[in-house]
């Protein structure tokens, strides 16, 4: 079955993690990606632990479906093998520093000149422009300069970081969305675009309760720990044997919680009458509930809240959740048959097109596994 984005040609100059997320999508959905590496040890997530018969897992989980090929942007041949590349490619994905590809002549007025409808995608720390360009851009920096460790934590003590690369893998994200729409665009127009995108935007722009806090105050938000802006309750509660997350804020749902744990006087409580009410009293009411939920085991309460059809779900730790019925149902591991090594499991591809559906045809590949591969191609295409 044709995929998605068959014949789209990508040049993958990225390394670690928001690059080589934003070429994974695209290979996903059937792109061809030519990953650049340079020959002294290639891309720095290759020596990521953990490692399973010497090879990184976090670089073979985000590097599926590219070949690799080495350049070592130091030598002009290699600088003029680059060029070429680009010449013969539909998209350019980077994330060097600021200014790093000009200064080598393979910035994007130089590779644009000489391929027009090339689409060229930088992923940095803070962006192009601006007094922040020329700082790097680690996931942690992005995270603390865009409110999420400002927002994140209990709500009195330290800014925490989310435990998860979240800037990197939601930059790796947004920029494979604006790829796809500079590929519309270049139906329309003949022409390529620059893509400028920035691990401390993607970071902001996930904040929008915050940011319609500051618009509607003029104010800094609050930092909650677990409780919601708008809604309540809305949070996670320990149970007797376990936790589990419950959403019950609008007013059925209030109503038939207040009876499932046994305090209806509470749909009275002038604390507790509206949904606005209980926002303004949420840290009385968790206390109340969490008190009543810590009596019986997760279970009960989750096939009470469900008959109610009260939103609750269990709290799974990551290995759970990938072994859970509906993690199995919908395929959330999918497995790899590789001809040398046997077959290696791999998160399912995150996009679901039912008529061209994202697949994993490659596992990830050695350094320089495709270098005779990629430049008799190279050959062949220039004719």
């Amino acid at each position: 079955m044709q995929a998605a984005l068959d014949g789209l040609v990508v040049l993958d100059l990225t390394n670690f993690l928001s690059g080589p997320y934003c070429t994974m999508l695209l290979g996903d959905m059937g792109a061809e990606v030519i990953k650049v590496e340079r020959p002294d040890g290639g891309d720095d997530a290759r020596r990521m632990p953990p490692f399973v018969e010497g090879r990184s897992q976090p670089f073979a989980v985000w590097n599926r479906n590219k070949r690799s090929a080495t350049a070592d942007l130091k030598q002009a041949e290699d600088v003029g093998f680059v060029r070429r590349l680009a010449a013969r490619a539909d998209i350019l994905v980077e994330n060097f520093r600021p200014g790093t590809l000009d200064r080598l002549g393979l910035g994007w007025e130089a590779l644009h000149a000489a391929n027009p409808r090339l689409i060229w995608c930088s992923i940095s720390g803070f962006g192009q422009t601006g007094p922040w360009a020329e700082h790097g851009g680690l996931d942690m920096m992005a995270q603390g300069m865009s409110g999420l460790m400002a927002g994140n934590g209990p709500a009195e003590g330290e800014p925490y970081r989310l435990p998860i690369a979240i800037t990197d893998v939601t930059a790796g994200m947004y920029a494979a969305v604006a790829v796809l729409g500079a590929v519309q665009a270049r139906h329309r127009t003949g022409l390529g675009q620059r893509i400028d995108q920035s691990l401390f935007e993607a970071g902001v722009s996930l904040g929008v309760y915050e940011a319609a806090h500051v618009f509607a105050h003029g104010t800094r938000p609050q930092r909650l720990g677990q409780l919601h802006r708008g809604s309540a309750p809305y949070r996670v509660f320990r149970t007797q044997d376990g936790y589990l997350t419950l959403g019950a804020s609008k007013e059925k749902f209030w109503r038939a919680l207040c009876g499932i744990v046994g305090r209806p006087e509470l749909t009275e409580d002038a604390r507790f009458r509206t949904n606005a009410d209980r926002v303004a009293n949420n840290a009385a009411l968790v206390g109340i509930l969490q008190a009543a939920l810590a009596q019986r085991p997760s279970a009960q309460w989750l096939e009470a809240f469900g008959a109610a059809g009260i939103p609750s779900e269990p709290v799974l730790s990551y290995d759970e959740a990938l072994a859970h019925p509906q993690g199995r149902a919908r395929g959330l591991v999918v497995p790899f048959e590789d001809g040398e090594r046997g077959s290696l499991p791999h998160l399912a591809p995150p996009v679901r097109l039912e008529g061209t559906p994202a697949t994993i045809r490659r596992r990830a590949p050695d350094l320089g596994e495709h270098d005779a591969e990629i430049r008799a191609w190279l050959a062949a295409q220039e004719g």
